[in-house]
């Protein structure tokens, strides 16, 4: 859900966002890292949210300042991440794997679930309710009408991008404080993806694509109980989630719903 509302706001702003798998792969890894150094998890839970804000703004120099390919930058900073993941880990804990887990006590539980909860309803009540939301969704719509009336597209997109990275990051640090006591290479399997298909699925629309995340989590979940239950092989259910992740890109992408201004340069 974080990951699929921050790739919602950039793209509504007008950045289409293939970059969601490295923010949240490096805002784990940041948030593992940060807690076995310093043994504080809201620590490590802030750097993993800074970690992906650094990693959206580098984004940001290349797609607004250099005009580059909105595509290609986001899969570049994807492969980069997947580079920089084990070379980091090597360094510091010398090896390429996992690093140490967590102590049991360091991991968080409900107050994540209220973080997660209050800082989504606070971006939907800005998205919906606020001047930014309103110029941001001119931004993904027509920038040209910003612009006319002597404000910076380039600016909202920027905040757009650094809100993303804030949200995708941390999802990412769900990954280590929450749900798996380590960080593991490539512990992302693809939520990054997962979550930009909800957000193709929900239309670029903020509660159908929250709903959307809701659906995917519920085909996971029935994959786990499904496998040993029936008598199919296991690798068959546990390609499920992306099945059905590939369907409903292919089935529900509508054109005329895609931010009319997305991928292009203000």
């Amino acid at each position: 859900m974080l990951a699929a509302i921050g790739g919602l706001l950039s793209e509504r702003a007008g950045v289409a966002q293939l970059g969601l798998e490295g923010m949240m792969l490096l805002g784990a890894l940041t948030a593992s890292v940060t807690a076995l150094l310093t043994g504080s998890t809201w620590l490590a839970l802030s750097a993993a949210m800074g970690a992906g804000v650094a990693l959206a703004l580098i984004q940001a120099l290349f797609v607004l300042r250099f005009r580059s390919d909105q595509i290609i930058v986001g899969t570049a900073l994807n492969l980069f991440v997947f580079g920089l993941a084990p070379f980091i880990t090597k360094i510091l804990f010398d090896t390429t794997g996992s690093p140490p887990p967590l102590a049991p006590e360091k991991m968080m539980g409900l107050e994540f679930y209220a973080l997660a909860a209050v800082l989504i309803g606070l971006v939907l009540y800005l998205y919906y309710r606020s001047i930014w939301g309103l110029r941001l969704r001119f931004a993904g719509e027509a920038p040209e009408v910003l612009v006319s009336e002597g404000l910076s597209d380039v600016r909202i997109r920027l905040g757009a991008l650094a809100a993303c990275g804030l949200l995708t990051g941390l999802g990412g640090a769900s990954l280590t404080l929450l749900i798996s006591a380590s960080y593991s290479p490539m512990m992302s399997a693809g939520r990054g993806f997962m979550a930009l298909a909800a957000v193709i699925f929900g239309a670029w629309r903020p509660v159908p694509t929250l709903l959307a995340c809701l659906f995917f989590a519920l085909i996971d979940a029935a994959q786990i109980r499904l496998q040993g239950a029936v008598d199919v092989p296991v690798q068959f259910i546990q390609i499920l989630p992306y099945v059905v992740t590939i369907v409903a890109l292919a089935g529900f992408y509508q054109r005329h719903s895609t931010p009319k201004g997305m991928g292009r340069h203000g």
